[in-house]
């Protein structure tokens, strides 16, 4: 980060770009949680974003996200005993059932992770 020269108007205005290697995609659970750090706690936004942090944080909360949605899903599946057996035999509970888990695990991990 550096400031650039005056401009017309007589004022400097700094020069914010992400430091190098640091672009990461940002996925839903990302855009979520940053969503809810901008208008929650602005101040921890606005420190991660000023130093150059908030993209390699945001992409970091949507991974562990993503990976404690696969393991609930995984633990639900066998606590539900939703299987491959039960979807050869009746596809439409299946769906049913897997839509419900992916459900809850979801609020799970919006619950404890990304409304913080």
């Amino acid at each position: 980060m550096g400031v650039s020269g005056a401009k017309e108007d007589g004022l400097y205005y700094p020069d914010l770009r992400l430091p190098e290697g640091t672009h990461y995609e940002i996925g839903r659970y990302g855009r979520m949680r940053a969503e809810y750090l901008k208008e929650y706690h602005r101040a921890l936004y606005l420190e991660l974003l000023l130093d150059g942090n908030l993209n390699e944080y945001l992409h970091q909360m949507d991974e562990e996200c993503y990976q404690m949605m696969e393991q609930l899903v995984e633990w639900m599946k066998v606590k539900q005993r939703v299987t491959e057996q039960l979807k050869s035999e009746n596809q439409m509970q299946w769906v049913g059932m897997m839509n419900n888990i992916r459900h809850c695990a979801e609020e799970v991990v919006l619950r404890d992770i990304v409304y913080v």
